[in-house]
């Protein structure tokens, strides 16, 4: 089942995890993909579902320039801090065939019944050689808090995602982590970690009640999941 989109009617959730992982992870996804990107020899960047602009603050004082795409207005509104920004959805993307040199679609695809089309797309506005990077959460993703909550199966997990993008674009490589990436201090971080993974409200409460009793605290999470590359 695909991820829930709420970044129109509910921002501050996906804030939230922004927040957390800012303050209780030791690794840094966006500096990642910009390695990647100016490994590559990108230039312009086409950031499918940009959220509030991560990717573009990562990328200051590199050569790229990174412009930013997002169908819900608070996360356009955030992300125009950065950079050059596009209302526009993933799979009617309101570009040119061939004009750009990169698309980067981080947690982004796994919102989609079917994420080839938003592929094609991707595929389409690449120039010759472009570059597709797309991120990806692993099922077994946070395995320390498998007995309270477990993420859902989406059409774009890890596990399967190079196979998708491979439908698309042929050949492609992974960049995979699996690692104790984040530590949760305390019972209100488990919450907190758990509402920006789309558990409702109470429902985070009630859970991170239950992690805290089982202890013991501050919490490290193997964060799993990947990075799937490919070339036009």
């Amino acid at each position: 089942m695909p991820t829930p989109r709420d970044y129109d009617a509910d921002p501050e959730r996906y804030r939230l995890g922004m927040r957390l992982a800012a303050e209780h992870s030791r690794a840094d996804l966006q500096i990642r993909v910009v390695e990647h990107l100016v490994s590559a020899g990108a230039r312009v960047v086409l950031d499918a579902g940009c959220g509030d602009g991560a990717l573009a603050a990562a990328a200051a004082g590199t050569a790229l320039r990174v412009v930013g795409l997002d169908a819900a207005a608070p996360a356009l509104r955030a992300a125009g801090r950065h950079g050059p920004v596009l209302h526009g959805d993933v799979t009617a993307l309101p570009v040119r065939d061939t004009r750009v040199d990169a698309v980067v679609s981080i947690n982004v695809l796994d919102h989609l019944d079917r994420p080839a089309v938003a592929l094609r797309e991707a595929h389409r506005v690449l120039r010759p050689s472009g570059l597709l990077v797309a991120g990806a959460v692993a099922r077994a993703d946070s395995p320390e808090l498998a007995p309270f909550w477990r993420p859902g199966r989406t059409p774009f997990d890890a596990e399967e995602a190079p196979e998708v993008v491979a439908g698309v674009f042929g050949p492609v490589t992974t960049d995979a982590w699996d690692a104790p990436l984040v530590t949760l201090p305390d019972r209100d971080a488990v919450r907190d970690y758990l509402r920006a993974r789309f558990v409702a409200a109470d429902e985070a409460e009630r859970l991170a009640d239950g992690v805290a009793a089982r202890g013991p605290l501050p919490l490290p999470v193997t964060k799993r999941g990947a990075l799937v590359l490919a070339s036009r």
